[in-house]
């Protein structure tokens, strides 16, 4: 008898963490890396959400909470969906989770059984697939080539859609390639999910606040009121206020499902940090300069790596809509060898070798469902970012 679970075998860890891991060994052992493979901003945590985190340690709010969030929290999210996104919950349609990843995880433990699918577009989060694998779900990822912008179309969706999908995952602007959705792409998707009212929608609005230029954020159930009954909508603090390491995700839907995912919490990992907690609610009711600042910072560095990354051999790298992400294709590239001897027969060969030649970490596009590409994270200083893509640059020259 195996001693580990068979459900390991249909899964891998993460593949952004592994690169951000061994590029942190190879800066550890004294090599010149720049890693723009971690999604994390690189600025501090606002001083007043800090500042709201010490004063809750100094009272005393060190208990355990309600195990999917304080009435408090819930509150603040209730008003944010109001007052940002047109949508009207109330607590008990609201749950908070330890991230967005275990909002997303729980969701799907508790609805999925074996047989249900899930469509994914892709390029896709690298962990939405293997999170409906291990909730015992059938994952149906989509392709969105740079051709369509990364975007799912109306067609695509429909075409995917069969008697046993039950969740359709939707993020934007996306990880791993930026894309946005505008209001009327978004609409399109929208029609055609009304015509099947077994398909769940589970919208990832991470990187809600992290767009550009005059790009309009909007989310599934504001475009189309008729799915509010079966939609999920998930955000969090982590990206827009820097606060990746406080770990805080949030969610709001139907209230069954939300006890739903509350049950699968209390036998998991019962509540989020209760001092994580008091810092989110200043975060949600506080100042939010932050956000137009940090936004104002991520918009120049997109065009900066956008332009730098266009100027090397073999690239070609849409302009994203939002987050901090660009997803350049090198299609040009594959075939050819590096200057170190490298045969690049497909985008992992590439970043491997970029890394190890260069001392560049990226990560390679199949860990995110479409080829040949790679991720870069621009979440770190100009400088660096400058650096890093002129070592691209010399790197592409080199292929031969």
């Amino acid at each position: 008898m195996p001693f580990l679970s068979d459900t390991l075998s249909r899964v891998k860890p993460s593949p952004t963490i592994a690169i951000t891991n061994k590029a942190r060994e190879l800066a550890e052992a004294g090599r010149d890396i720049i890693a723009l493979s971690a999604g994390e901003p690189d600025f501090d945590t606002p001083q007043n959400i800090k500042d709201a985190a010490k004063r809750a340690i100094d009272a005393g709010k060190t208990k355990y909470t309600a195990v999917d969030g304080t009435p408090a929290l819930k509150k603040a999210i209730c008003a944010k969906f109001s007052r940002e996104n047109g949508l009207d919950y109330t607590p008990a349609q609201v749950t908070v989770g330890t991230g967005g990843k275990q909002i997303l995880y729980n969701a799907l433990m508790a609805t999925l059984n074996p047989g249900d699918e899930v469509i994914i577009p892709a390029p896709y989060w690298v962990s939405y697939p293997d999170m409906v694998l291990l909730a015992g779900g059938t994952p149906v990822p989509v392709e969105c080539p740079a051709q369509t912008g990364y975007k799912l179309t109306a067609d695509q969706l429909e075409a995917a859609i069969t008697p046993k999908t039950k969740w359709f995952i939707f993020n934007s602007p996306s990880n791993p390639t930026g894309a946005g959705y505008t209001r009327d792409e978004l609409k399109a998707l929208t029609d055609v999910l009304l015509r099947h009212p077994h398909v769940w929608v589970m919208t990832d609005d991470m990187y809600e606040h992290l767009v550009f230029d005059d790009f309009e954020f909007v989310t599934p159930a504001q475009v189309e009121p008729g799915l509010y009954d079966r939609t999920l909508t998930c955000n969090g603090v982590s990206k827009a206020y820097a606060m990746t390491g406080w770990r805080i995700g949030y969610a709001a839907g139907p209230e069954a499902l939300i006890k739903a995912m509350g049950k699968v919490q209390s036998q998991s990992t019962s509540n989020p940090c209760s001092i994580s907690q008091e810092a989110a609610v200043e975060a949600l009711n506080g100042p939010q300069d932050y956000i137009r600042d940090s936004r104002a910072v991520f918009q120049r560095r997109r065009d900066l790596v956008v332009g730098l990354l266009n100027a090397a051999p073999g690239i070609r790298c849409p302009e994203p809509e939002g987050a901090f992400y660009v997803y350049p294709t090198i299609a040009d590239c594959i075939g050819k060898t590096s200057a170190g001897g490298t045969r690049i027969g497909n985008d992992e060969d590439f970043a491997t070798a970029l890394l190890e030649e260069t001392g560049v970490a990226v990560v390679f596009g199949a860990a995110f469902g479409l080829s040949p590409a790679f991720r870069i994270s621009y979440a770190t200083s100009d400088a660096q970012l400058t650096e890093a893509c002129r070592r691209i640059q010399t790197f592409c020259a080199g292929l031969k």
